[in-house]
């Protein structure tokens, strides 16, 4: 085995009769032999049992603005410490992280970190959040719980970066201990996540409602637009209508620019102008809160005042550039309420952390 890797005691499987064992922690469920590994490659029967190879190992830290997430309602201005693992339980042909999510060497692990570690590193760094993300935290549910608990410990807020590819049981225990999740929810059809990604649209539909309407978990959703795959008028209509209707309109919905990666280096980078219009479509679906990312569109990252339409918080990229909301998250102009969770401050120092991303260790 790799000195890189680390087992430690999987959760969520049980025994076949046959001899496997099956992985109940996300919708592809994996049945495996001895030896063998799942479809996330971190997750492996070894001696009878299911055990998570990456546990304590990292493939790198970062301290980033957390808009860049992205989460624009969740304490705007503040700075989080971000990392993951390696592998995915989902295989987009069009992995914007594919270096880590889809790899297999091990060695890519660079870190070692236990939960307490990481927990003092984000405190040291003045970390406002830790972010569990790059390839995405399903798949090192153990490792990002323990996290988490040791984070909440230090007074550290805990976020979810995910596709949100999860059964239930282990979702109530994951979302349970996260202050916020980003859902890359990835199309509205079924055939788009059954060609492009090997899974399928229900599950992630389920956890987002889940997280919303059974959690304290302030969620945000983010949806990555590729030229002639799911960026057409009517699906954009019918998954902003969804979001509105099944969570309300004041759960805020991303659309960020595809450039081309992985599989599908032929296919052309989003143009600005496509997610100018997606975030027209889901204004007048009745969402209150959209934005648009990866291009250069000063409105598309500004929060307004669902009401008065006031621009409240005004972004240049990740770069907060004003602030007008009330210490207590309201619109000074109406007194609306804007939903989120939002502070005194922009971030523990009184300022924002700014557009900057800055790489760490925690070890030598």
């Amino acid at each position: 085995m790799n000195s890189a890797e680390s087992l430690f005691p999987g959760r969520w499987w049980h025994a076949l009769p046959d001899g496997r064992v099956q992985c109940d922690l996300c919708p592809r469920d994996c049945q495996l032999h001895e030896g063998q590994r799942g479809a996330c490659f971190v997750r492996q029967m070894v001696n009878g049992a299911m055990q998570l190879t990456t546990y304590g190992r990292s493939s790198g830290f970062c301290l980033d603005p957390i808009e860049k997430k992205p989460l624009n309602h969740f304490y705007p201005g503040s700075s989080i410490l971000s990392f993951g693992t390696a592998g995915c339980n989902l295989a987009c042909k069009f992995c914007q992280n594919w270096d880590i999510s889809k790899s297999k060497d091990m060695d890519r692990l660079m870190d070692a970190a236990s939960p307490q570690m990481i927990a003092a590193a984000a405190r040291r760094y003045g970390a406002d959040a830790v972010a569990y993300t790059y390839n995405d935290p399903v798949i090192f549910a153990e490792y990002a719980i323990d996290t988490a608990l040791a984070c909440r410990e230090q007074g550290i807020r805990n976020v979810a970066v995910t596709a949100g590819y999860i059964h239930p049981v282990p979702a109530r225990e994951l979302f349970a201990v996260m202050d916020a999740a980003n859902v890359d929810l990835k199309a509205f059809t079924e055939s788009f996540y059954h060609k492009l990604c090997v899974g399928h649209l229900q599950p992630v539909l389920d956890t987002l409602a889940y997280i919303h309407h059974e959690t304290d978990c302030w969620l945000e959703i983010t949806t990555l637009l590729i030229p002639g795959q799911n960026d057409s008028a009517p699906e954009i209509n019918e998954l902003a209508t969804w979001v509105a209707r099944e969570l309300g309109p004041d759960v805020p919905l991303h659309f960020s620019a595809f450039h081309p990666d992985w599989k599908m280096g032929d296919i052309p980078p989003t143009p600005p102008a496509t997610l100018i219009q997606a975030r027209r479509i889901a204004l007048d679906a009745g969402l209150h809160h959209v934005y648009t990312g990866n291009v250069h569109d000063p409105e598309g990252g500004t929060t307004f005042c669902p009401s008065c339409h006031a621009a409240l918080i005004v972004r240049d990229w990740y770069d907060i550039q004003r602030y007008d909301l009330t210490p207590e998250g309201r619109c000074p102009y109406c007194s609306t309420t804007i939903a989120g969770r939002f502070g005194k401050v922009l971030g523990r120092d009184g300022k924002a952390f700014g557009p900057n991303r800055i790489a760490v260790r925690l070890s030598e």
